[in-house]
């Protein structure tokens, strides 16, 4: 049984999880319980989707310092360096302009705010704001590991990465490596052999992918109800909408348009997309959106720097459409008119915004800041929390697949993309080597 499981395409595998995750979920959901008792069923997969997604987070640390450090470093046999990170922050913007634009375009047609049954009662200030000072504010490591501390309700304390910061660090690391020279040959001769180690490690938890997936989407189903779409089911279909037209609209024409095969990245992208989609952490879906991004012939070098890059500031469904549908519906629903100048500044805030909550993970963030800025009530966040799980899967399967749109693109525009083994792949390798 095993052996004929480990033969099964890894594509395969995942989507017989994606299955198994979505009948498990429904019978959780329909054996009862709460959220705060919730069935044994319902613990179960919790534990093993949270399980996987943090064994994903621990080998995040390590892969962002390592990968990068040895790609800064390996960049100095590439003559267009400079020119590679420019066009990737370029791409990142245009994708991202498209993004909104699609976004403020459905919000304006359909009016959301104004088609929502939801109370009023139900508004109310976010937890968590995003303000511009926090690009500045989070870029600069607070400590050697950039390591935060949060405080949780019952007091208990809890470390995360920033992994904006271990990227400022890992570069800061890689360009003294390059001004020493000689003498720190034996510190990047020991970051390539950890890399190894740890990218064979990554491999091996990428392979329980299937097992996460049912954890994860089982988790989903039981615990977020539908009953809560109702009232913003317009505002719920516009963001979904908006997401299908970026991931099969605007993203298979940008590929034909270099000259690429949709199918052949659609096949590459699918483990890291679905698992953006389950999980909903771009930074937890790193490491995979790294693995198949340098499967789909980006060269390790430059997706070691782009990826990590993306993760942090590349958010087509986070910070572009949602924000922008978001900030559309707030306004409906206060009966707020809008400007040119109002959807003007949305584009603004949602192609440079990402970069000053970069620091500051979440859709949340993201909107507080779009609504700061054009000076609509914050209380309008509280609308939509109810919703915020079921629309931050989409979201996040569109962040993941963008964030290894552009490297594939850029690879492509400048002559770096291994065509023979975009053409020839099979997207993450479907059996482990010996």
């Amino acid at each position: 049984m095993l052996t004929r499981l480990r033969r099964t395409p890894f594509g395969v595998q995942v989507l017989i999880g994606l299955v198994l995750g979505i009948a498990l979920g429904a019978l959780a959901r329909s054996m009862g319980g709460t959220d705060e008792d919730p069935n044994w069923l319902t613990t179960t997969l919790t534990t093993i989707g949270s399980t996987f997604v943090t064994m994903l987070r621990v080998l995040v640390p390590p892969l962002v310092v390592l990968a990068v450090l040895t790609s800064i470093a390996n960049l100095r046999q590439v003559t267009n360096a400079a020119r590679l990170a420019w066009q990737t922050l370029l791409w990142f913007a245009i994708t991202a302009l498209i993004a909104v634009g699609i976004g403020i375009a459905i919000g304006v047609l359909t009016d959301p705010g104004e088609r929502s049954s939801v109370a009023a009662s139900a508004a109310k200030d976010p937890s968590s704001t995003g303000s511009w000072l926090d690009f500045l504010q989070g870029i600069v490591p607070g400590n050697t590991f950039g390591l935060e501390a949060s405080a949780a309700k019952d007091g208990s304390i809890s470390l995360n990465f920033n992994v904006l910061q271990l990227l400022v660090i890992a570069v800061v690391l890689g360009v003294a490596v390059l001004k020493v020279g000689e003498k720190a040959e034996p510190v990047l001769a020991f970051a390539r052999s950890a890399l190894a180690v740890v990218q064979t490690v990554l491999w091996w938890v990428i392979r329980l992918a299937p097992i996460g997936t049912v954890g994860l989407l089982g988790k989903a189903v039981a615990t977020y109800g539908w009953d809560a779409l109702s009232p913003l089911g317009v505002f719920v279909v516009d963001v979904y909408a908006g997401l299908a037209l970026v991931v099969l609209v605007v993203y298979p024409l940008l590929l034909k348009a270099h000259g690429l095969s949709v199918r052949n990245f659609a096949a590459g992208v699918w483990p890291a997309t679905q698992l953006g989609f389950v999980s909903r952490s771009s930074i937890g879906t790193l490491p995979v959106t790294q693995r198949v991004t340098e499967d789909l012939g980006v060269p390790q070098s430059y997706a070691s720097f782009a990826v990590p890059l993306g993760a942090t500031t590349k958010m087509d469904g986070c910070a572009a459409i949602y924000p922008a549908l978001a900030a559309i519906f707030v306004a409906g629903f206060f009966g707020v008119d809008l400007s040119i100048t109002d959807y003007l500044l949305i584009a603004f805030v949602s192609v440079v915004g990402s970069a000053a909550t970069a620091g500051l993970t979440g859709a949340t963030v993201m909107l507080t800041l779009t609504l700061s800025t054009l000076g609509l009530p914050l209380a309008g966040v509280g609308l939509l929390l109810a919703i915020d799980p079921i629309l931050d899967m989409g979201r996040t399967a569109v962040n993941v697949t963008g964030q290894a749109l552009v490297p594939t693109i850029v690879a492509k525009r400048e002559g770096l993309l291994d065509l023979a083994r975009f053409r020839d792949r099979r997207g993450v390798r479907e059996t482990v080597d010996a």
